[in-house]
């Protein structure tokens, strides 16, 4: 396939758990749950998102990961649980196999919501890539807990809020709006649906001016957060990370330290670098390194194709040995 010829991508809407999830499908892939098909690649790269959950914000990062890894492996993002709004018209498929959670729309539920995932779409015999973003490295740290027999060749933890989110800048800013005054903003977002989608994507450009370079697929992505329904399911999820993400789990690190990646930035507010010398400090023979390109958290937004080029870089040592 040459180079500019456009980059094959799949979309589906479906339930997983009894919610609405999202999945954009890179490479000629589309079913990889059949044991028996000889066609199935040996690896599949999976992008766990941070929060907002949308897949739409991971749409350049998986093309361009998809194109540097020479097309030989299909990229997924699922999106998490409810942080999606599916076309009107479009058929939604439904998922009868895996029982409805108590609480998908929870961190808790999030975490078992990709599992199940997992083993409703994709077949045991293929390894995976698990690359996280945010809130998505404590979703795979508890994945790779939970679920010891997933044959994870890696997992790379994207800008980790893996402790103390809310002894952060921004956790200490945030917290007592996501936990006690969330609901305030379900009104405005509310009148806001009815805009027409013109004027919502100018209000989201407006929002993100101060950016260079600001990725389109971003603009298109963020207008689904004009939904009540995705913004209170988006905030509920990010109260739980506030009281819930506490403690560091040294001991699921330690078990799989061979198979991590970590990436910290210089001035995250949400993961301040301090954070990044302490578990430097603890697990000296780790992979953890340091951002010296001054990408912001929300790489998605302008950094795309910079973040996955170094992904690939990272990864071929890995890929040879397949």
């Amino acid at each position: 396939m040459r180079s500019e010829e456009p980059v094959p991508l799949h979309e589906e809407f479906i339930y997983c758990c009894g919610a609405a999830t999202h999945v954009l499908k890179c490479g000629p892939w589309k079913d990889l749950s059949k044991d028996e098909s000889k066609n199935l690649p040996r690896l599949l790269f999976m992008i766990i998102p941070g929060n907002p959950g949308l897949a739409g914000y991971y749409r350049t990062f998986i093309q361009a990961l998809y194109c540097g890894l020479n097309q030989q492996y299909p990229v997924w993002v699922v999106s998490h649980a409810g942080h999606c709004k599916p076309p009107s018209g479009m058929e939604m498929i439904e998922d009868t196999d895996i029982k409805e959670l108590e609480d998908v729309f929870g961190l808790n539920g999030q975490v078992e919501h990709k599992l199940n995932f997992l083993k409703k779409n994709v077949s045991k015999d293929i390894k995976l890539v698990l690359i996280a973003h945010s809130i998505g490295c404590y979703i795979t740290l508890e994945m790779m807990k939970r679920a010891s027999g997933l044959q994870v060749l890696r997992s790379v933890l994207l800008f980790p809020t893996i402790e103390r989110i809310a002894q952060s800048p921004q956790g200490k800013l945030m917290t007592p709006l996501l936990c006690r005054l969330r609901y305030i903003l379900y009104m405005p977002v509310y009148l806001l649906s009815f805009l027409p989608e013109g004027v919502k994507a100018s209000l989201v450009r407006f929002a993100l001016r101060g950016m260079k370079s600001c990725d389109e697929s971003s603009v298109t992505t963020s207008v689904n957060l004009f939904s009540v329904d995705c913004i209170a399911n988006i905030l509920y999820m990010a109260s739980q990370e506030m009281m819930k993400v506490v403690e560091r789990d040294s001991t699921t690190i330690k078990q799989n330290l061979k198979k991590l990646i970590f990436y910290y930035g210089t001035g995250d507010s949400w993961c301040p670098q301090h954070y990044y010398d302490e578990i430097k400090m603890d697990f000296p023979d780790g992979d953890i390194r340091l951002c010296e390109k001054g990408l912001r958290h929300a790489f998605v937004l302008d950094a795309s194709k910079e973040m996955a080029s170094m992904i690939t870089d990272w990864l071929q040592d890995d890929l040879t040995k397949l």
